[in-house]
């Protein structure tokens, strides 16, 4: 065969071959993209997008062919749908509902004990007042070895949680071990309503003065203040100072009645405003039992929502002082509903603003992610630490019936700034409380096992200063215990932290008596520069 006669040939199959893949690619995209596809068109379906997802769930429920969990769907629709909203518009799955209310309605079913895991048992550390566990004869510092002949070796403290909480007037049985008498006992226990109180510190924490800590705004808030502070103020308290740093808010209602035991009559609290416009004024009804008493606000950037409307109607009214750092900035107001199976959308339905006509609500429009690292931000542009850094624009000013300038738009400014404080801060601090180590948690821990008896008996703050005051040897005792893990200071290190490492060695002692968090509060101010300008500032 010559080359001319090879070359036809090649040609014509070539030809073909093209002309076949031509009939084939032509028949391949003639056809419909799916086989056993049919057109329908439906009407009466509801305009919008929310017509569109109800008519799918219905199709998929009428005629899918594959069985299909619609309890899935929904548990992954609702909070994508949520995404889309504020950062404080959420759902609340059915699961999560109990644990994240029961510390707003101020309790839940259990036997009332504070406890931490440590190697194989859990340590009690506090025994609630007039809780179940306390009317059974439980102690600090005994150890639950088994919950109702479950051991609880290695167990996590959470799963601990969850065997010993229950429904009010359930049995649970425990298998304790008491280390002072070396005694090992069961013990059953009738389960019932254990009181979360908002209110973690309340105390004269120097003559005439009263300090209260209060962590949230739930719905036993107002009465546990009020009953706090009368108590103070008929032993001769007239000056009050309010700690919100870390409170991140809870019930309205609470903080407005929290304000205005502090205002004169008709003294405007705070305002609502819905998107249409629809405005809702709350003012003081003139019948707040200590509006003579001096007060001061603390407040940090973890104070958020009720407790900038607390602080802001304090400050806006001329009422007090607010000293710290600017909050968090969250001026929106949720609505939570729970639907049929125990879920529930906390949905942002009004903005609030303080008397002067402050909006505090810091922007969102970047997302949840940039909206809470707005935060770091704040410390990155040295925010924490020096007043000047913190601009806000002119438009934002307003001024308060006493002729004082505040700023709205992302919190609430104080009047006098404290920075954050980390002049106590070098390696051998953050070694001694850092996790998994917790070297001066243990340290603490062994502290009150050792002196169970004395430690079980502290029953006031004074005998708690007596007890702390008389171990001299205290700081000394709890260096030779690092050492022994390795971890020590150098001769720069411990003069710079030891005001503070002995502050948190007392107070952490402190939490573990009775007293439990006034044990803590009233020894760690000691070291807290915020609460000092505090007290400086009402003598």
């Amino acid at each position: 065969m010559n080359k001319n006669t090879f070359r036809s040939i090649f040609f014509t199959l070539l030809f073909a071959a093209a002309g076949l893949l031509g009939v084939l690619l032509g028949s391949y995209f003639a056809r419909p993209t799916s086989p056993g596809l049919r057109l329908i068109t439906r009407t009466g379906i509801p305009a919008g997008p929310e017509g569109k997802v109800t008519q799918l769930l219905q199709m998929i429920r009428s005629s899918y062919i594959d069985p299909v969990d619609f309890d899935s769907i929904a548990e992954q629709l609702m909070p994508a749908i949520m995404e889309h909203l504020d950062p404080h518009s959420i759902y609340i799955p059915a699961q999560r509902y109990d644990a994240m209310n029961e510390a707003l309605l101020g309790g839940f079913g259990g036997i009332g004990i504070k406890f931490n895991m440590i190697t194989d048992t859990a340590l009690v550390l506090n025994v609630i007042s007039g809780g179940p566990s306390e009317r059974a004869g439980v102690q600090s510092g005994d150890r639950i070895l088994a919950v109702d002949s479950i051991p609880i070796v290695r167990m996590h403290q959470d799963e601990v949680m969850r065997l010993l909480r229950g429904e009010q007037g359930s049995k649970v049985e425990l298998s304790l071990l008491r280390p002072v008498t070396a005694e090992r006992f069961p013990l059953t226990i009738t389960r019932g309503q254990v009181p979360v109180h908002s209110v973690t510190a309340a105390f004269e924490i120097e003559p005439g003065v009263a300090f209260i800590r209060l962590d949230q705004f739930s719905r036993t808030s107002y009465p546990e203040i009020t009953s706090a502070l009368g108590a103070m103020r008929s032993e001769g308290v007239d000056r009050v100072i309010f700690d919100l740093r870390g409170n991140q808010g809870g019930y309205l209602d609470q903080a407005i009645m929290i304000a205005n035991a502090f205002l004169p009559e008709n003294t405007m609290i705070v305002y609502t405003e819905d998107r249409d416009g629809h405005r809702v004024e709350q003012f003081s009804d003139g019948r707040g039992q200590f509006q003579d008493m001096q007060v001061v606000v603390l407040i940090d950037e973890g104070s958020a929502s009720s407790s900038e409307i607390l602080a802001g109607a304090i400050q806006d009214n001329d009422r007090g002082l607010i000293i710290g750092r600017r909050s968090f900035g969250k001026g929106l107001v949720q609505e939570q509903v729970q639907f049929a199976d125990g879920s529930a959308v906390r949905l942002t339905i009004a903005r609030y603003f303080t008397p002067t006509g402050r909006s505090i609500q810091k922007p969102y429009t970047g997302g949840t992610d940039d909206y809470y690292m707005e935060l770091f931000e704040r410390y990155m542009h040295h925010e924490y630490f020096v007043a000047d850094s913190i601009r806000f624009a002119d438009s934002l000013r307003f001024t308060t019936p006493g002729g004082r300038t505040v700023f709205g738009g992302g919190g609430i400014m104080p009047d006098i700034f404290v920075p954050y404080d980390t002049t106590y801060v070098n390696s051998f601090f953050v070694s001694v409380l850092a996790p998994p180590a917790n070297v001066l948690y243990r340290f603490a821990l062994r502290y009150a096992d050792e002196h169970r008896t004395r430690i079980n008996a502290v029953r006031s703050v004074a005998a708690l200063n007596e007890l702390l005051d008389a171990d001299t040897g205290l700081l000394d005792r709890f260096l030779v215990f690092a050492a022994s893990g390795g971890i020590r200071p150098t001769r720069e290190e411990l003069e710079q932290s030891r005001e503070m490492l002995l502050a948190r060695l007392r107070a952490q002692i402190g939490q573990f008596t009775p007293l439990d968090d006034v044990g803590y509060y009233s020894n760690i101010f000691r070291a807290d520069n915020t609460v000092a300008r505090a007290l400086e500032a009402l003598r």
